[in-house]
């Protein structure tokens, strides 16, 4: 008979001796485990908590269609994103369905599987040597818990791929700068080429990977290959980005620059909504990686920790600052999430400072006290509806039945009819120039409220109802017999103040519409 054993190599091609058990007999691997079931619980057990919101339901409502080239299509002509993740949606839901935890299921998975690829880039960062189990401990623990990271785990958009490939990409950069060998060359270039088919900001970071890898020119023979892979990529993409001419971006130029700027920590600090807390919160959070970068600086980081901090840092930055200084330049694309993706070298480079083995328990203490606030804002988001996306299943359960028989139409403002449209099939706009015979009138918003927005909407309405569904505001007007609207007289009249609105109509066939 023969006995196979296996024993670890060590980088320097001996053999190691197998990591033993920590203290209670439990395997050496037992924190990763059990981050990954904290991330996957805190990540699937609310999938289905919160209704979609606009964005989510855009995709089903407007960019899947049956077959795979009308999806395609629909990523031409209403999407500024590349088709990666649309394409695996489209496969996804060909098999599990359209409906609210189908679509966000996968982004759930990735954001659960970047749990352990972070714990990983923390040990290549600390240079795989002493203490670089505890920096991988606190980067998979910020990973999992960060409400920010949760959020995006949660939507059913392409964030949270983006994320889990971004940060692959990032672990074979460092892997393969470790030893480049042709396995760790592959793997960059496959994860990188795949992260920007899913996000176009992934560019940004993979300049100053690209540049890193090929700083030694006697290692281009093998680097060069690694970088051109997702440079052709980017270059294959370049007619799609000019068919898709950053059309239903208007949003992101209306918002001030200094307040999208602004926004960029907060969300990290407590996550996409989390504005409602204060700034209270966000300088307590704030306040303990100061604290924490502070405590791991001032001991000292070992040479190897040192670079991989810096790294980390820059790749971060540079997915921040470049498209900050396009947006400077009249290239204005920079939204608070689209730069999701450069928190995960930013978390990375925070565990490896105050995870510093020479920072002791001090900088554990830190690395704890900030995983539990993450925590603690993440789960205040699953259980306080003020931090929870708008309640569109709510508003159309409200509004489904008309409280009198006869014709009506709501009144919306257009970027926020798909959750609408999703939640209450079949809708369709009022035909253009149109003028219909109604008994009520439904009129949606949130604040801030146009000036007069009680005022009933056209002669023979009366305010009847008001009902006020999370931070959405429904005004339902009636009229005791049917009366004639033109539709331009209802486009004038859109809830929320200095916004564009649309008509839409519940049922096909359900008004009489004539000429006006």
């Amino acid at each position: 008979m023969i006995v196979i054993t296996w024993r670890p190599v060590s980088e320097t091609g001996h053999s190691a001796a197998p990591r033993p058990a920590t203290r209670g007999g439990l395997p050496g691997w037992w924190p990763l485990a059990a981050l990954t079931l904290l991330a996957a619980g805190l990540r699937f057990a609310t999938l289905d908590v919160q209704s979609f919101w606009y964005d989510e339901a855009f995709t089903p409502v407007h960019v899947l269609h049956a077959s795979l080239g009308a999806t395609l299509h629909g990523i031409v002509k209403t999407e500024n994103t590349p088709p990666l993740w649309y394409v695996l949606i489209w496969v996804w839901s060909r098999i599990f369905g359209a409906g609210v935890v189908a679509l966000r299921f996968p982004s759930a998975l990735a954001g659960v599987a970047t749990v352990p690829v972070a714990w990983e880039i923390g040990k290549e960062l600390a240079g795989r040597a002493g203490g670089s189990r505890r920096v991988a401990i606190v980067c998979a623990a910020l990973v999992a818990v960060n409400p920010l990271f949760v959020w995006y785990s949660q939507e059913a958009r392409a964030y949270g791929l983006y994320v889990f490939l971004s940060a692959l990409a990032l672990l074979y950069l460092l892997r393969a700068d470790r030893a480049p060998t042709r396995g760790n060359l592959v793997g960059f270039a496959l994860a990188a080429a795949l992260a920007l088919a899913t996000f176009y900001f992934e560019a940004f970071m993979l300049i100053p990977m690209a540049v890193w890898l090929l700083r030694d020119r006697a290692r281009w023979r093998t680097t060069l290959p690694a970088v051109a892979v997702p440079a052709l990529t980017g270059l294959a993409l370049v007619p799609l980005i000019l068919a898709q001419g950053g059309h239903g971006t208007q949003w992101i130029s209306s918002w001030a620059l200094s307040n999208r700027v602004q926004a960029i920590p907060q969300y990290y600090l407590t996550g996409y909504s989390g504005a409602p807390l204060g700034h209270g919160v966000e300088a307590l959070i704030a306040l303990l990686i100061v604290v924490g970068l502070a405590f791991g600086a001032t001991f000292g980081l070992p040479a190897a920790a040192r670079r991989g901090a810096l790294l980390a840092l820059a790749i971060a930055a540079c997915g921040v600052l470049i498209p900050l200084a396009m947006a400077l330049a009249g290239a204005d694309y920079l939204a608070p999430r689209n730069v999701v993706a450069a928190m995960i070298p930013l978390t990375a480079m925070i565990a490896v400072v105050v995870s510093s083995p020479r920072a002791g328990r001090g900088g554990t203490a830190i690395a704890a006290l900030l995983a539990i606030a993450f925590l603690a804002v993440t789960i205040d988001v699953n259980v306080n509806v003020r931090l929870q996306r708008s309640d569109w299943s709510g508003v159309a359960n409200a509004i489904r039945v008309p409280l009198r028989a006869g014709a009506r139409v709501i009144t919306i403002e257009e970027l926020a009819s798909a959750p609408l449209e999703y939640y209450m099939p079949p809708l369709h706009n009022m035909a253009s120039g149109a003028t219909a015979r109604l008994t009520e009138i439904d009129e949606l918003g949130w604040f801030p409220l146009r000036s007069g927005a009680a005022d009933p909407p056209a002669p023979g309405f009366r305010l009847a109802q008001r009902l006020d569904i999370h931070d959405l505001i429904v005004y339902r007007f009636v009229s005791p017999a049917p009366t004639p609207v033109a539709e331009r007289t209802l486009l004038d009249e859109v809830l929320t103040r200095d916004q564009h609105s649309e008509v839409l109509v519940p049922g096909r066939g359900a008004l009489s519409v004539g000429a006006p």
